[in-house]
């Protein structure tokens, strides 16, 4: 797969409905796979919930967006405090591929690929249909990235819903101009 970053690490719709977002991450990749599968640490930079690392595993993440930076920013008008989707672990192949079913959508598959001292993480989100759902979800994308990249690094991330709602506004002019 060619290496896609982007300024800002920008997100691109690789098929019409589908998002594709890369980061180089500090490694090894061992230590993002685990910011991946274990519920403690990934609660902290997207959702909780525990993983049975095999296919046909159910995962039910429960998101905390209020939690994951002091402060939190001012949450956007329709979201609650807590947010919760039942999951299933569709793939896995230790430690660099892991995909998801994730609600009405096609699901999200994360890839892991060293890159010297870094990991290069790519998210893809298929078949987002509905372009408001796809705003949401590249902007939510790329705001929880930003507080993994943040706390990986050893850096107080920007507040997570003053950096969502900044993101969504950038994204509405890049997706859909």
């Amino acid at each position: 797969m060619t290496t896609m970053l982007t300024e800002g690490n920008y997100g691109v719709l690789t098929e019409p409905a589908t998002l594709t977002i890369e980061r180089l991450l500090p490694g090894p990749v061992e230590r993002i796979w685990s910011y991946l599968t274990d519920s403690d640490l990934r609660r902290q930079w997207m959702a909780a919930g525990a993983m049975e690392e095999k296919v046909g595993a159910a995962v039910e993440f429960t998101w905390r967006n209020d939690e994951l930076t002091d402060p939190p920013g001012t949450r956007p008008e329709g979201f609650g405090a807590e947010h919760s989707m039942i999951c299933e672990v569709v793939a896995i192949d230790a430690p660099n591929l892991l995909s998801i079913s994730w609600g009405s959508t096609g699901g999200v598959t994360f890839t892991l690929q060293e890159k010297g001292d870094e990991v290069l993480l790519t998210v893809v989100h298929r078949r987002i249909e509905d372009p408001s759902v796809r705003l949401n979800i590249s902007a939510g994308w790329h705001a929880h990235i930003d507080v993994l990249e943040a706390r990986l690094r050893g850096r107080t991330p920007k507040p997570h819903w003053d950096n969502w709602a900044q993101l969504r506004t950038d994204y509405a002019e890049r997706l859909f101009g």
